[in-house]
C-alpha cells in the first residue's frame, strides 16, 4: 500500500511559518507573547532572505552566519542575536524533522553553548496507560458522535506507536490507507522519498473499526472540518493533552512527537539497530537519529552489568 503523505508543491513560507508557531502552541504550550516573539524573528529573518535574493530552500549555512553578522551590524545585543539565531534554527530543525526540506542548513553553525537536549520519552506503561484511557472512552456508553472521536483516537494512537510516522504524514494518511490488508505502509514523502513502516495488528484493528465511520468519499482517513480537510496537527495535540490528563499524565509531556520519540526509543532499548531507526523515521542523515544515543548508551551499559565476567560479585 503506497501512501503520498502530502504535496507539498503549493506550499510557500507563509504556510511553512504559521505551522511551526501551530507546532510551538499545540504541543509544547507556547503563550501568545512567545509566539508573537518568535513571528517577528522570523519576519525579520524572512525580510533579510528578500532582500538577499534568497528562498527558504536557497538557506545554507554561510546564509545563516551571513543573517548573523546583518545582526549585528544593526546593533542588537549578544542576547538578542543569540535568540533569533536559537528561532531561525528550530524553524529549520522543523522544517527538516517535518519532510518540508531537503536538510537542516542550521547544524553547522554555532550558537550559545547548551547543555545536549535529550527527547522528552514515555515509558511503555505511560503509553499503555495513554492507550487504555482512549480504549475505555470507546467502549463507554455514549453518544455516536463522542464514540467517534474515541475510535479515532485510538487509531491515531495506536499508528502512532507502530509506526513513527511523523504528526504531519499521519493526520494526511488518505482512506484508502485504512483499507489495507498488507502488515505494512509504504509513505512517500518530501522529494519522492518512500520508507516502509510496520503495522501491528492492534494498528490494523483500530483502523478498520475507525475506517467504519468514515465517509466512503472523503479522501482522508481522518477527516475534519479544516482548510486541509483533514484533522489538524493542533487539534490532535489537543485531543492527546486531554487524554494524557485522563491518564494521570502531565500533559506538557506528552505529545505527537513525544509518542514519535518513544517509537524509536523503545525500538533501540529492545535491541533494534540505529540505522533500521533512522529508515523508520524518515531521516535522511542519520546525525538526526543519533539523539536517540543516550538510549543505545544505557544498553552497553546494562550489556556489561550483566555478561561481562569481572561484574559478578
Amino acid at each position: 500500500m503506497s501512501v503520498t503523505a502530502g504535496d507539498d508543491s503549493s506550499r510557500g513560507a507563509d504556510t511553512d511559518v504559521a505551522d511551526y508557531l501551530d507546532m510551538l502552541a499545540a504541543e509544547r504550550g507556547a503563550g501568545a507573547n512567545t509566539l508573537a516573539a518568535y513571528r517577528r524573528d522570523l519576519d525579520d529573518y524572512r525580510a533579510y532572505l528578500a532582500r538577499a535574493g534568497l528562498a527558504l530552500d536557497d538557506v545554507e549555512a554561510g546564509t545563516l552566519r551571513a543573517f548573523l553578522a546583518d545582526l549585528e551590524t544593526r546593533g542588537l545585543k549578544a542576547s538578542s542575536a543569540a535568540r533569533r539565531l536559537s528561532c531561525v534554527r528550530g524553524f529549520h530543525k522543523f522544517l527538516y524533522a517535518e519532510g518540508l526540506a531537503e536538510a537542516d542548513p542550521s547544524v553547522a553553525v554555532s550558537g550559545p553553548r547548551r547543555g545536549r537536549v535529550l527527547p522528552k520519552i514515555l515509558s511503555v506503561a505511560e503509553v499503555d496507560r495513554l492507550l487504555a484511557v482512549a480504549q475505555a472512552a470507546a467502549g463507554a456508553e455514549q453518544a455516536p458522535g463522542p464514540a467517534r472521536r474515541a475510535r479515532r483516537m485510538i487509531c491515531l494512537l495506536e499508528l502512532l506507536y507502530a509506526t513513527g510516522l511523523r504528526v504531519s504524514e499521519l493526520v494526511a494518511l488518505p482512506r484508502a490507507a485504512g483499507a489495507t490488508r498488507e502488515r505494512y505502509l509504504f509513505v512517500k514523502g518530501k522529494g519522492g522519498r518512500e520508507r516502509l513502516v510496520p503495522l501491528t495488528e492492534a494498528a490494523r484493528a483500530a483502523m478498520a473499526a475507525h475506517l467504519a465511520a468514515v465517509p466512503e468519499e472523503s479522501a482522508w482517513l481522518f477527516p475534519a472540518e479544516s482548510e486541509s480537510g483533514h484533522l489538524t496537527r493542533q487539534a490532535f495535540a489537543r485531543d492527546l493533552k486531554a487524554v494524557a490528563l485522563e491518564a494521570g499524565l502531565r500533559p506538557d509531556r506528552v505529545s505527537p512527537h513525544v509518542l514519535r520519540h518513544a517509537f524509536a526509543s523503545h525500538l533501540l532499548q529492545n535491541g533494534a539497530d540505529l540505522r533500521i531507526v533512522q529508515v523508520l523515521l524518515g531521516h535522511a542523515d542519520i546525525s538526526t537519529t543519533q539523539i536517540y544515543t543516550h538510549v543505545l548508551d544505557e544498553r552497553l551499559k546494562a550489556m556489561v552489568r550483566d555478561l561481562h565476567p569481572l561484574m559478578d560479585g
